[in-house]
């Protein structure tokens, strides 16, 4: 079934361990934060990823979020737009 047709939101296809200082727009931008890196990946004793920390490039605001999040397409544009 193509997802652009069956009403569910758009996805991004993702590793997660290559994730670490990749760019990210917010589709949204809250307190003037658009633009945000990942500056490291948390894992789990077997070294699967489970959270990035997202830093946001005009402050420095850091946020530690489930990778999954970036996935959401409404959400997260890969890259600097």
């Amino acid at each position: 079934m193509n997802p652009a047709t069956s009403g569910s939101p758009a996805k991004h296809r993702l590793n997660p361990r290559k994730l670490l200082l990749s760019k990210w727009t917010a589709a949204q931008p809250r307190n003037r934060e658009k633009h945000f890196l990942v500056t490291e990946l948390f894992c789990d004793d077997a070294g699967n990823v489970l959270e990035i920390e997202l830093q946001a490039v005009l402050n420095q605001r850091s946020q530690r979020l489930d990778w999954r999040v970036l996935k959401d397409a409404e959400h997260w544009l890969l890259g600097w737009k």
